[in-house]
């Protein structure tokens, strides 16, 4: 069961609490696009094939990196970026599993063709 609505957003294929607004975020309208993003990628990086530790601490690196951005355009850009970065995680993950699943059902087959050559 989905839920919908203004406090539900779906984010790739799960459903996460929409950032609220606080007094803060009015100044920086982009700061809760990009704490968003943040919460995305950390919720990828725990089936990083690295590990989950590994993927959090370059994760955080990156970020503190260019906690220093002021321009909006600039912030946007990173933005843009980091949701690049989503995307390719994501195929990553996938063609994982399609390998794992690939080779549970073709081993045998895969075999067979191997003593025969």
């Amino acid at each position: 069961m989905c839920a919908e609505g203004p406090w539900f957003a779906p984010v790739s294929g799960r459903v996460v609490k929409a950032a609220t607004v606080s007094g803060s975020d009015m100044a920086n309208p982009l700061r809760s696009e990009v704490r968003q993003l943040y919460k995305n990628l950390l919720f990828l990086g725990r089936e990083y094939p690295k590990g989950a530790d590994y993927f959090r601490e370059r994760l955080k690196r990156a970020f503190m990196k260019n906690k220093d951005v002021t321009d909006p355009k600039e912030i946007k850009k990173l933005v843009d970026r980091g949701e690049f970065v989503i995307k390719e995680l994501e195929a990553l993950y996938y063609l994982r599993k399609y390998r794992a699943m690939k080779k549970r059902y073709y081993e045998e087959e895969l075999s067979a063709v191997l003593n025969i050559g």
